[in-house]
């Protein structure tokens, strides 16, 4: 039996959602083709040649993206049978079941994933979805995971690089310690799907995955848990271990702000163990929207992580969301004037002063009644509600700084800084010389959602 494992984009990263149930596929004797086609074109003689076709949607532009890509794979082979699995895949069930997906599978689908290819019926082990909202208490499994296998996959020097850290550039590998998460941040698409579940990788496991692809050349590991302190105890026994096997990798993880202080001892030793840079969602500076997302922190929570990890010589990666229906011309200027005087402008990447607030099927932000009253009808197209500022220049400022981004993606991120202040109207721009941008390590792929 053949299948093959599709994905569409994930964020410049050779794909662990391909890796990882490609090793379960072949565990029960599956012929398995990944392919990025992100990377490269989908063959139609193996779409023709399988038995199964799967789509992997962690985000929501590979899912918008997988939509052509699903009706070449039903036309191609109407017999074959088609799931789509993933964070995004579970959000939009009914539609991409319009599109003539027969199986859906949400969070830790590498069971659900092979059972369903082996000959289970299609809805099972998977949650349902309804117009608006997911089961989210549905309990999900506690999976004995396999080492991914990443044979088959385009090579990672077609991946994102690691750039800026007073060295050559290096190629970057990808694996997740830990999925899903403790926190309800109400805007987070994982929060529908897991409903503050949070389930680990078991160490051999992901430091087989390290070792694997650091002998493929990686020389820096992103480490994609939506919150790596989550289970700090885990966390840190992973990334001893691969500093002791692999002194001289490096590694980046994401970590929310109030773990950032709660755990703050921990940081001295994600340094000493090759921690290049922290990503924290900080999302908005006003304490009000903060308490609407449920976000955990608070505006001088973010202001004390700054201090705190420059304390620590830790590179802090802050991501925004930028536009949202509480948020000002004032405030949009405030948020630029903020990174400007915290000296952030290196260290935020371009698309973070663009990105506008996305509310899919299952959002918690449903539940709120001042959000539904803002909310236009969900829109097929963009797979979103859509919403409309009160302020229609704010729209018109967020289309602007949306498109200079998207001209300027090889632009300096100072350059394009400096632009977007101009079309906020902010006041002129600090004189002072801020630190070298070859101190600040960042990846070479600016797209985060």
């Amino acid at each position: 039996m053949r299948a093959v494992l599709i994905s569409t984009y994930e964020m410049g990263r050779q794909p662990f959602g391909l890796a990882s149930p490609a090793a379960w596929l072949r565990a029960a004797d599956w012929e398995v083709e990944c392919v990025d086609v992100a990377k490269e074109r989908l063959r139609d003689e193996l779409v023709i040649a399988a038995d199964l076709i799967a789509f992997y949607l962690p985000m929501h532009t590979a899912t918008r993206l997988a939509a052509p890509v699903i009706a070449t794979g039903r036309r191609l082979n109407p017999a074959a049978r088609l799931c789509a699995y993933g964070i995004y895949a579970q959000l939009n069930a009914d539609w991409l079941r319009s599109l003539g997906v027969d199986a859906v599978f949400g969070g830790e689908f590498e069971e659900d994933l092979t059972r369903y290819a082996t000959g289970h019926a299609p809805d099972e082990g998977s949650r349902t979805v309804g117009r608006d909202r997911l089961d989210r208490r549905a309990p999900l499994p506690r999976l004995r995971f396999l080492v991914p296998d990443r044979s088959g996959l385009p090579t990672l020097d077609h991946y994102a690089t690691l750039q800026g850290a007073n060295g050559p550039v290096s190629l970057v590998g990808y694996t997740e310690a830990s999925r899903g998460c403790l926190h309800s941040c109400r805007h987070c698409p994982i929060v529908p799907v897991y409903g503050g579940q949070f389930r680990v990788v078991q160490p051999d496991v992901v430091l087989a995955d390290i070792a694997g692809q650091v002998g493929a050349g990686a020389g820096h590991i992103t480490f994609g848990d939506p919150d790596f302190f989550n289970g700090p105890s885990h966390g840190m026994r992973i990334v001893e271990a691969l500093h002791a096997g692999h002194p001289s990798v490096s590694y980046d993880v994401t970590i929310k702000v109030e773990h950032l202080l709660r755990y703050r001892k921990l940081l001295p030793r994600l340094r000493d163990t090759g921690c290049l840079f922290i990503t924290s969602a900080v999302e908005a500076l006003d304490d009000r929207v903060l308490a609407l997302l449920e976000k955990g922190h608070t505006r001088r929570d973010f202001f004390d992580v700054v201090a705190l990890c420059r304390d620590v010589d830790v590179t802090l990666v802050p991501t925004f969301v930028a536009f949202h229906p509480w948020i000002g011309l004032d405030g949009y200027r405030e948020l630029i004037e903020t990174i400007a005087a915290l000296d952030l402008v290196d260290h935020v990447a371009p698309i973070q002063l663009a990105i506008r607030l996305l509310i899919p099927q299952g959002s918690r932000l449903l539940d709120l009644d001042e959000v539904r009253r803002m909310l236009g009808p969900f829109d097929p197209t963009t797979l979103t509600y859509r919403w409309s500022h009160s302020d229609p220049r704010v729209d018109r400022l967020q289309q602007m700084v949306s498109a200079l981004v998207g001209v300027r993606s090889t632009a300096s991120r100072r350059e394009v800084f400096h632009e977007v202040r101009k079309l906020a109207g902010c006041g002129p721009a600090r004189t002072e010389p801020a630190r070298d941008r070859a101190t600040v390590p960042y990846l070479n792929e600016p797209w985060y959602c």
